[in-house]
Formats: C-alpha cells, structure tokens, sequence
C-alpha cells in the first residue's frame, strides 16, 4: 500500500456507490490528496480486511462501527470515528401498525408477528427487537419474529427488507413493521405505503449510523488533509451537490461515539456477530 494514497474500503450495496466514491477521488485529487477506494461485497469482510492492514480509512455501518471497536479493544488496539454526515446523527426506528389496527401499546404486540428488515440490519432489525426486549417483549417468546433476509452481510443499507416487511404488514401477513423512520417517510412519498393505510405505534430510542472509522496506525498525514476537506465540503459547491444527495447529507459532521447506545444494548442482548469478532480479535492478535 503506498504510502501517499489515502486507501478507503466501503461496502458496495448499490451500484450508486461507484458513482460516489469515483466522485470523491475526483474531488480529493483537486485538493491534492491522492485518494483511492477498495470495494467489498459485505461488512464483515471489510471489517476483517482492516485489521489485516488492506486500508487506512473505512465507511463503517453502525454495526460495523461496533464490530470495529470492539475487535480492535480486544486485542489491545484502537478504532476512531473521524467523521460522519449530518443525516446519521439522532436517527429512530418506529414500528408501524394498521391505520385501524388493534394494537393501541406494546403490551398489545404479545402473541403477534413482528415484521423485520435483514437480520443484520441495525435500523430494521437490531435495535427494534432491542428496543421491544427492554419494555418486556422477548423476541420468540411473546411475538414471532418475521424475517426478510435481503443482501445479508450489508447491514441493511439497502431498503429491501425494510420494504418487504411493510408489505408483509399492509397484506396483513404481520402485525408490525419495524423500519427507520425515514424510510416511512420515503415508502409514504413514493405509495408504497398508501396515504393513511399505517400509523406509527413507537419509536425508538435515538440512535447514530455511519461513521468513517480508522485504526491507531492509520497513516496520519493522509488522514488529517482527508478529514480537513470532508469537513469543509459544502452543499452550495456544484461540483460536490450531487454527490452528497447520492450520500444523503448536507454536511459533514465530525464523528461521535455516544449514539451506538442502543446498538450496542443490542449487540449485547442477542450475542449479534460474537464469533466473528472473536475469530478477528484472535487473529489480529496472532
């Protein structure tokens, strides 16, 4: 890996992400930094890859982020998140019923089917069944957990087990949907959910997403020009609009760690990904 190109791996869930990162090579060369990106087919490879000195900088999911810190806290390391976007901050999940559902509070889930995304979708999965199992409800004990295994091992950063389980909720297949609150702002926009056909039961606790994570030997005069230009990055420059939309953010923030409460409560409760950052810890460590 040289020593002068800044090396970024990222999880390639839709094509657009090409667009994006080819986007951001461009605009780093003009500020010169030379930047370059790895793509990979799901996180936990990414993840691993890390360790194992592939990259210097990576475009985590929450649950990534996660298995990042805690791997590298296992054997002696550590994972820093430098930077991620406005709209990954203070982010929900609700859970939605029927419009003329029965279901008035969460004592009303029991004995009912839960419609989930994929089942490593910290958004639609995770932290919902958290979220539930911290007010009583045990996930197969007093509701069926319905599944929708889309594109597992990219952490549902697709929407496709999110927009299968509130079908499965409107064909009256499952009796809540669990889904991040902006995409029920989106599935309501585009008619995927017609206009008054669901409410929004709960909510859950706030919670942060995506975050650029580097490890203690990230080569620093690459990364402090890098996270010196993500953060002065402006939504009125023409040349960089587009591809923030494509990112979805206006700005840049300065990366946080407070926000992965409930993912972690999670992550504890369901032993979620335990033998595999075990297996990473120990072979970082060998």
């Amino acid at each position: 890996m040289s020593q002068n190109t800044l090396l970024m791996g990222a999880v390639a869930y839709d094509p657009k992400v090409v667009t994006i990162w080819e986007g951001f090579r461009e605009f780093f060369a003009e500020k010169g930094l030379d930047f370059d990106f790895i793509l990979y087919s799901n996180y936990e490879r990414q993840v691993e890859a890390h360790f194992q000195g592939h990259y210097d900088v990576a475009w985590n999911s929450p649950l990534a982020w996660i298995q990042a810190e805690r791997i590298a806290n296992a054997c002696g390391r550590k994972a820093t998140a430098i930077a991620m976007r406005d709209t990954d901050q203070d982010l929900q999940s609700v859970l939605l019923v029927k419009a003329n559902s029965n279901i008035k509070n969460l004592e009303n889930i029991k004995g009912k089917v839960v419609a989930v995304g994929a089942p490593d979708s910290p958004q639609a999965t995770l932290i919902p069944l958290g979220f539930l199992a911290e007010n009583g409800l045990e996930p197969g004990r007093d509701f069926e957990v319905q599944r929708h295994d889309l594109l597992v091992g990219k952490h549902g950063d697709h929407i496709g087990g999110e927009r299968e389980a509130v079908k499965s909720l409107l064909e009256g297949n499952a009796d809540v949907a669990c889904v991040i609150d902006a995409n029920y702002l989106n599935f309501t926009k585009e008619g995927t959910i017609p206009s008054g056909a669901a409410r929004v039961l709960a909510e859950t606790d706030a919670y942060d997403h995506c975050c650029f994570t580097i490890l203690e030997d990230a080569p620093q005069h690459l990364i402090e020009p890098f996270t010196k230009e993500l953060l002065a990055m402006s939504y009125d420059d023409p040349k960089v609009r587009h591809l923030l939309d494509l990112e979805g953010l206006k700005v840049w923030k300065e990366g946080r760690v407070s926000g992965f409460g409930p993912l972690n409560r999670a992550v504890d409760r369901f032993e979620y990904s335990k033998d595999f950052m075990e297996r990473v810890s120990k072979q970082s460590q060998s």
